[in-house]
């Protein structure tokens, strides 16, 4: 079975209709109580961490269930970097790009992890005193890897049985599986 595709954005619009499909999926599969708890959190920590690696987003996500069986998908796409690139993937059970199953996709994978662009913050602003650029509208705290805390990741890697990240040029596609009995 796959559920209704739901469209997501970094303004929080869809999120709560994923959760609300998720709910769906796991009443009409005849999930009890706490699965449909595990199944809910697993959907609100994908969403979550692809949202705080990517950025601005504007995502699919759905759920396909087979014998048990629970995948949830999320498609987006983002400018990619370096950075987003080692976190996306770090998320992964494998650590490595689905995408690159091929011969031709390991040689596109490589290829795409070369041209990735290094992120460098450390000139932004550096000429203003730091009270004032807290002070500006709509001014972002940038977070290095040391910052990110990775919440989300941990999490996720606790709830999921595996967890697939493919990056396809500036599409990333995140898979995560868990089977209940």
């Amino acid at each position: 079975m796959k559920s209704n595709v739901i469209i997501i954005d970094n303004m929080g619009n869809g999120f709560g209709k994923a959760i609300e499909e998720t709910l769906k999926v796991s009443v009409y599969e005849g999930l009890n109580h706490k699965d449909s708890i595990h199944l809910q959190l697993c959907a609100e920590e994908m969403m979550s961490l692809a949202r705080s690696v990517t950025g601005e987003m504007k995502a699919s996500f759905w759920i396909e269930t087979e014998s048990g069986l629970f995948d949830l998908h999320l498609s987006t796409k983002t400018k990619m970097d370096a950075e987003k690139r080692k976190q996306l993937l770090g998320a992964a059970t494998s650590g490595q790009n689905e995408a690159a199953g091929s011969f031709l996709g390991f040689l596109r994978n490589a290829f795409e992890s070369a041209m990735a662009v290094n992120v460098d913050h450390s000139d932004e602003l550096e000429d203003l005193p730091s009270d004032v650029v807290d002070d500006f509208a709509n001014h972002t705290i940038e977070c290095t890897d040391a910052e990110w805390d990775g919440y989300e990741q941990s999490t996720l890697r606790r709830l999921a049985d595996c967890i697939k990240i493919g990056i396809r040029g500036d599409t990333v596609d995140m898979t995560v599986s868990k089977r209940f009995a």
